[in-house]
């Protein structure tokens, strides 16, 4: 493979920490140096020139001084709007810029729930019930089966995620749900609780997309068996993982077969991961789908996964880099 000049593309959680009366998990989305770091790191021992060029603000304005890469490798979230992963992958496909990830349609449909829910349910994929609550006028008629999971409708990496989200009672669900909305905006996605075990299948490719392998999180003492914003800030004490999952084979093979019919569904490219819980019958249904996985090389579950299944980060990022190379036409030489 030739060298490539990659433009690292990424929005620092430290420059956008929480103003007072703004939530603390504000910036759980966006990335680290350590992230950016690793990831640099990762391409120049492939043979690249990586170049760290900050958010889509500072991506524009490289390109509109006749800067030019030959790939973005792309870990932007955006800031605002529940389209802002969108953002960078439409300007540069706008400008025509060989990037790696998922195109705008795809980040734009999964990052909201309740629309990436519907695209499943079409397809009789499973999902667990939900319905949206769309302001607050609508709390008080609120009527759902208990118990039920609350969440933001467009937000990941856990933020909004809190151990009170698992409602048992009318009361509850009212209180919750006006906390999530007034905090993290309206609507608010509510959806049956799923008793089950939790896990999660990392994907990798595009038209013969192959899944990586599939980790359960096992809950412990102090998780609120809930993958919450603390949760995973705090894996090392509050969870342990287990690769395979410690559960039926037939079990394992069902949720991968799933999470791989949703990843092909949706449009996902180069990497994803799929999260599922299994019901009270334990069978797996998805929660969401990220096709914009973290990539912290020490912390994020995609990573973790890949490193217990005997794969380095370097390698990880050598197969992301070629995936998006075959795509766009170019492999490398």
């Amino acid at each position: 493979m030739r060298r490539l000049r990659v433009g690292l593309c990424y929005d620092l959680a430290e420059k956008h920490q929480p103003r007072p009366g703004e939530p603390p998990d504000k910036a759980a989305e966006l990335d680290s140096r350590e992230t950016v770091e690793g990831l640099s790191q990762a391409l120049a021992s492939l043979g690249h020139e990586p170049l760290p060029l900050g958010d889509g603000r500072e991506l524009l304005q490289f390109l509109q001084a006749g800067g030019r890469v030959d790939l973005v490798f792309n870990l932007s979230e955006g800031l605002t709007g529940r389209s802002r992963e969108a953002q960078v992958p439409a300007l540069l496909e706008m400008l025509e810029v060989p990037y790696t990830g998922a195109d705008p349609l795809t980040l734009a449909l999964c990052l909201d729930k309740a629309m990436f829910k519907r695209v499943l349910q079409a397809e009789g994929l499973p999902t667990p019930v939900f319905r949206t609550v769309e302001g607050p006028s609508a709390v008080e008629a609120l009527d759902v089966p208990l118990p039920a999971f609350v969440k933001p409708l467009a937000e990941g990496s856990g933020k909004g995620i809190q151990a009170d989200c698992r409602v048992e009672s009318p009361e509850a669900l009212r209180r919750v749900v006006r906390r999530v909305g007034e905090t993290y905006g309206w609507p608010v996605l509510v959806e049956e609780y799923l008793p089950g075990a939790e896990l999660t299948v990392g994907i990798l490719g595009n038209g013969a997309a192959r899944v990586l392998g599939s980790m359960q999180i096992e809950f412990l003492p102090g998780s609120g068996e809930i993958y919450s914003y603390r949760t995973k800030q705090d894996y090392l004490d509050l969870v342990r993982y287990h690769v395979p999952p410690q559960l039926p084979a037939e079990t394992v093979q069902a949720a991968q077969e799933i999470a791989l019919a949703t990843y092909r569904l949706t449009g996902c490219r180069d990497f994803g991961r799929v999260d599922l819980r299994l019901d009270a019958r334990g069978r797996p249904s998805v929660l969401e789908i990220n096709p914009l996985a973290g990539l912290n090389p020490v912390s994020s579950d995609l990573v973790i996964l890949a490193r217990r299944r005997g794969m380095e980060y370097r390698d990880l990022i050598g197969e992301i880099v070629q995936a998006a190379l075959d795509r766009h036409g170019n492999n490398g030489s």
